[in-house]
């Protein structure tokens, strides 16, 4: 079933609480947590609350990492947030020790928010002898005891059935139209740049106008960071493209789409993923004529270089996080932040 034909379904109408028996959203009851590798996102949520964001992580001159919390967590709501990005190893064994250091001291609740969950490229045993590290970094949080995890466009959405504790997976797609559409969408068609990103173009094509309609580029992977675009699957000649995807790294994907879609002739072509890493040499490869327009948010942190590029537009994750935070405070759903 496709995602229009699915549009069609009838769905459970919402259920509504009394206004006399209304969840009310508490700040007080509330701390917010962030350590080093994204605190502005962590910051820009606090200021849409209204709420201070403690910062307890330092580092000592040979690399270790110390947690301070500075204020009382008893029987308190804690969301720690904190992408595992830049470095990654480092930012992961931050956001662990902050979670023990919140249940050391008596919080009722921690919450962890990834927006970036790295390592979920590591998802499956596709080889012998290989880490599926994806996992293990969820069970590390479980021993470090967290309540419930929060990512947005997890790369392997599978990941969520490692564990018994709520894991939540918000889509930055509901973020990231909005700025597309100012570009003006009539002609333009959605593409997945592999086989795999299917679904979430079609969210996107869902979102963009309805139709569900993608075309897919057919990709070969021959190692890490590297991809060859074979073929397109569909029909772009004379259309807009969006080229959607999770993660640009180092943008060989993404830059090898592009080329082939304009040799199968497509016109402006407009770049949409969640999670900008940039990694060298991304900005150089995103940096051909071919490519009109990058979309990605800030759910890790973005350097001078990529937020002062002309071509690269910067969408900001925080409201959305701060509804997520609110309705897992209060109780109410989060399906419509999913759906």
């Amino acid at each position: 079933m496709t995602i229009a034909e699915h549009s069609d379904v009838p769905r459970t109408p919402e259920i509504r609480r009394s206004p006399s028996v209304e969840a009310v959203f508490k700040s007080e009851n509330i701390e917010i947590l962030t350590g080093s590798s994204n605190p502005q996102l962590a910051r820009d949520v606090g200021d849409l609350l209204s709420m201070n964001v403690d910062e307890p992580v330092t580092v000592f001159a040979d690399g270790e990492s110390h947690v301070q919390i500075s204020r009382n967590l008893r029987r308190k709501e804690v969301f720690i947030i904190q992408s595992t990005s830049q470095s990654v190893n480092n930012s992961i064994m931050e956001l662990v020790f902050m979670v023990r250091a919140a249940r050391r001291a008596s919080a009722e609740e921690v919450n962890v928010i990834i927006p970036y969950y790295g390592y979920a490229r590591q998802d499956r045993k596709d080889q012998p002898r290989v880490t599926i590290s994806g996992a293990d970094i969820a069970d590390m949080l479980d021993t470090a005891g967290v309540d419930r995890i929060l990512t947005i466009d997890l790369h392997a959405e599978q990941m969520q059935g490692v564990l018994s504790k709520p894991w939540d997976n918000l889509y930055a797609s509901r973020a990231l139209m909005p700025a597309i559409q100012e570009l003006g969408t009539d002609n333009m068609v959605v593409v997945s740049p592999d086989v795999g990103g299917t679904k979430r173009a079609e969210k996107f094509s869902f979102l963009l106008n309805g139709t569900g309609e993608i075309a897919i580029v057919h990709k070969r992977r021959s190692g890490a960071n590297k991809s060859q675009a074979l073929a397109v699957i569909g029909d772009v000649e004379g259309r807009d493209v969006l080229l959607v995807d999770d993660i640009i790294d180092t943008a060989g994907t993404m830059s090898n789409a592009a080329k082939l879609l304009k040799d199968k002739g497509a016109q402006r072509i407009v770049i949409a993923a969640t999670h900008g890493l940039f990694t060298p040499p991304a900005l150089d490869r995103l940096a051909d004529p071919s490519i009109d327009k990058i979309f990605v948010t800030d759910t890790v942190a973005l350097c001078d270089e990529v937020r002062q590029s002309d071509k690269v537009k910067v969408v900001t994750v925080a409201p959305l996080l701060v509804d997520a935070l609110k309705r897992i405070h209060t109780g109410d759903s989060l399906s419509a932040l999913i759906l």
